[in-house]
């Protein structure tokens, strides 16, 4: 896990030479197609890189996106009306049998459809209109790290081109660089802080939700802790009802219009006792966690993640765990 974590700058670097040309001419099809709405399909951390793209789309060029539930398509079979429809799949391995039936039965009702996989000869690539090859390379972790990134990154890609945003286009170049310095990021209090936790909130808000998933699941796959992900604008809704004293609640609040509301939830948990973990620019007096600032805004969500793969790797090590091998997972689950 740790390996291929450090591999993803060199994956991303990949991703942008080899299959840059063919996310921009995805994007100039959606263009062309008179896109007006889009649905993404995907399981686990594809999932969350799905969602990461899709709050981009939505917040950004005010395109309507939702994550559709395979079941929709392979339990009730729902007449799906395809017409001014991108359907966009995410998946590392391209082999569960419920994406596949899902996205051809999106092909058949005419909507336009795309895979972002890392094996272009997968059943999921084969059942789609356009393939984005991920360049990750064979993955031997079971818990994904530098496919989930270049997920981001492709996704990134599409939508600054979809979008015609220059400045992310001028940008998205340093993402490697920025990546491997964000690697090496000294996250070493959250160790400190989780070595014996059995519980954890993580939260974001915007973009920095869907890391926020991410970044519980992998708590969960890795190191045994149940971990919840909630947007800051949630969590007072009800989840604040089990905060006590040294209840540890990761904030993450890189750059964008929702870090004043989180550092200030950072505040106020704290002031509730809970350990807060504020993930933050080291220029925060308050940031346990300090966030690699990018050459664009949009891209620190995706440093921060891979600020975040290394600590959790040690965290579960520390904890006694494997990372290599979590219980009871597999590398390719293949769900109908």
């Amino acid at each position: 896990m740790l390996l291929e974590t450090k591999a993803a700058p060199a994956a991303v670097e990949r991703l942008y030479a080899r299959s840059g040309a063919a996310i921009d001419a995805l994007a100039q099809v959606m263009i062309d197609a008179n896109v007006r709405a889009a649905v993404t399909v995907a399981r686990g951390s594809s999932d969350h890189a799905a969602s990461h793209l899709s709050y981009l789309l939505m917040s950004r060029m005010g395109l309507l996106v939702t994550s559709l539930p395979p079941s929709v398509i392979t339990l009730h079979h729902a007449p799906i009306k395809g017409d001014g429809l991108a359907a966009l799949s995410f998946s590392q391995s391209g082999q569960s049998p419920d994406l596949v039936e899902t996205m051809a039965a999106l092909v058949a009702c005419g909507a336009v459809t795309a895979a972002f996989v890392n094996d272009i000869k997968s059943p999921l690539a084969e059942a789609v209109h356009h393939v984005i090859d991920l360049q990750a390379g064979t993955e031997q972790s079971v818990a994904a790290t530098k496919s989930f990134i270049a997920q981001l990154a492709a996704g990134l890609r599409l939508y600054a081109a979809w979008a015609n945003d220059g400045d992310l286009r001028a940008a998205l170049p340093s993402l490697p660089d920025m990546l491997a310095v964000a690697a090496e990021s000294d996250w070493s209090r959250a160790i400190d802080a989780l070595h014996d936790a059995d519980r954890l909130f993580v939260i974001g808000r915007g973009a920095s939700l869907a890391i926020a998933a991410e970044m519980a699941l992998k708590f969960k796959e890795v190191c045994g802790i149940q971990a919840e992900a909630f947007s800051a604008a949630e969590v007072k809704h009800g989840p604040m009802a089990l905060i006590e004293a040294g209840y540890p609640v990761l904030v993450l609040a890189p750059r964008g219009p929702g870090q004043a509301e989180l550092i200030a939830l950072a505040d106020d948990l704290r002031g509730r006792g809970a350990r807060v973990l504020l993930a933050a620019a080291s220029s925060h007096a308050h940031a346990e966690l300090a966030l690699v600032s990018a050459t664009h805004v949009a891209l620190d969500t995706v440093c921060i993640v891979q600020s975040f793969y290394p600590m959790v790797e040690a965290l579960a090590r520390v904890r006694g765990h494997d990372p290599d091998r979590p219980p009871h997972l597999n590398k390719v689950t293949k769900t109908t």
